[in-house]
């Protein structure tokens, strides 16, 4: 079945399922490490690109090539690699972009290890970096050098709940040479699609929403163009960060659901973010739905949803917000997100912890930012966990 001209919630749960011999209904999982050649020529063939067919699993693998396929034609994009983790993806698009001499310019509330690998290990090979709002496109604009060869935005960012204009954003970087890469974890395909506004590579935490269920840890490239889909698989297989025959089947099972469980997340959090808000231990709450985000309004023009992530901060500072994380029940305290189930964390002392404080405070990670990710239960139980929780923390 062609679905490229599908809607969105066929494509989630027919695209890329191939046909084999069984009439199998889902891809199976072919956890085998290579594949054998009926004679030697097919084998040259294959290595040649002159054959289709498989090799080795670092290379492609049909339960992996099916995932990969979905999350393109979700993505509206030529091709994508799926890999071991997010951050494996992140790492594949900064050594297959950028070389010796080359700066790129960044979101400065993008997710802590992202920002770490560039400014601690890129940075001893003689890559360069500046970190900045990217809310505001002239301080884009200023930033960008002679040798600035990639704009990687996320939108929406980690923690902080900024929202980039990726389609300015495009326009800066391509005017200047320079690539956009966009960080879609947060939105995810359903809420935003970051190539159909002008960014050349999006790449997903696939541990995240699209896997949904807390149980697979990968990542995802995917490129606008073919050459660019060459140059970040390249880069994948030779550093051997493949995803696995067997998270790739998790994360197809997952996928199916993405519309069901970010839509109902959407709506429990349509319900917490404004109670929230007018809540008297709240200091300030961040969530792109409500009318006092400062990028509402581009929001609601560039994306289809405001999805479930919030960000807020109590009257108490810090302590207030450790004794809410200690008291909470039916949330978990972890650093994950975008799963069925509500996780609450502290970006300061936990994903953003490698930061230099003045760095975090300057992108609006304050030591005393609580990050909040809604799942599906029924919102009453979400809402009372966090009333009881806060009654404890005022």
């Amino acid at each position: 079945m062609d679905t490229r001209q599908s809607g969105f919630n066929t494509k989630l749960v027919h695209a890329g399922i191939p046909h084999d011999a069984y009439g199998s209904v889902v891809t199976p999982i072919y956890q085998v490490s290579t594949f054998a050649f009926r004679n030697a020529q097919e084998g040259a063939d294959r290595f040649a690109g002159k054959a289709d067919g498989y090799i080795y699993t670092r290379i492609g693998n049909p339960t992996t090539a099916a995932l990969e396929q979905n999350v393109a034609e979700l993505e509206n994009g030529f091709g994508a690699t799926a890999m071991a983790s997010g951050m494996g993806a992140v790492s594949t698009v900064y050594l297959a972009l950028l070389s010796a001499g080359d700066h790129m310019v960044s979101t400065d509330s993008v997710y802590g290890p992202s920002r770490g690998l560039m400014e601690k290990h890129l940075s001893r090979f003689g890559v360069e970096s500046t970190y900045l709002d990217t809310t505001d496109l002239e301080n884009l604009r200023k930033a960008l050098r002679p040798n600035t060869k990639l704009v990687y935005v996320e939108s929406p960012s980690n923690p902080a709940m900024a929202v980039t204009d990726i389609a300015g954003a495009a326009e800066i970087a391509h005017a200047h040479g320079a690539l956009l890469v966009v960080d879609n974890t947060f939105a995810s395909p359903h809420l935003q699609k970051p190539l159909d506004l002008g960014a050349d590579l999006v790449l997903h935490s696939i541990t995240k929403f699209i896997n949904g269920h807390a149980d697979v840890v990968g990542g995802i490239v995917i490129a606008k163009t073919e050459a660019l889909h060459k140059q970040i698989r390249t880069m994948m297989i030779n550093l051997g960060s493949n995803m696995d025959p067997h998270q790739a089947f998790l994360v197809s099972r997952g996928l199916k659901t993405l519309a069901l469980r970010v839509e109902r997340a959407e709506q429990n959090t349509a319900t917490i973010a404004p109670w929230l808000e007018q809540h008297p231990a709240v200091a300030w709450v961040r969530y792109i739905g409500l009318p006092s985000h400062p990028q509402h309004a581009l929001a609601k023009r560039q994306m289809s949803g405001f999805g479930s992530m919030i960000s807020f901060e109590l009257k108490g500072g810090l302590e207030a917000g450790r004794i809410l994380m200690d008291s909470v029940k039916l949330a978990g305290l972890a650093v994950s997100l975008g799963g069925v189930e509500t996780l609450i964390s502290h970006p300061a002392s936990m994903t953003h912890a490698g930061m230099a404080r003045e760095d975090r405070l300057a992108a609006g990670i304050t030591d005393g930012l609580v990050r909040l990710s809604i799942g599906i239960e029924d919102v009453e139980d979400i809402q009372a966990d966090l009333a009881q929780a806060l009654a404890k923390a005022r």
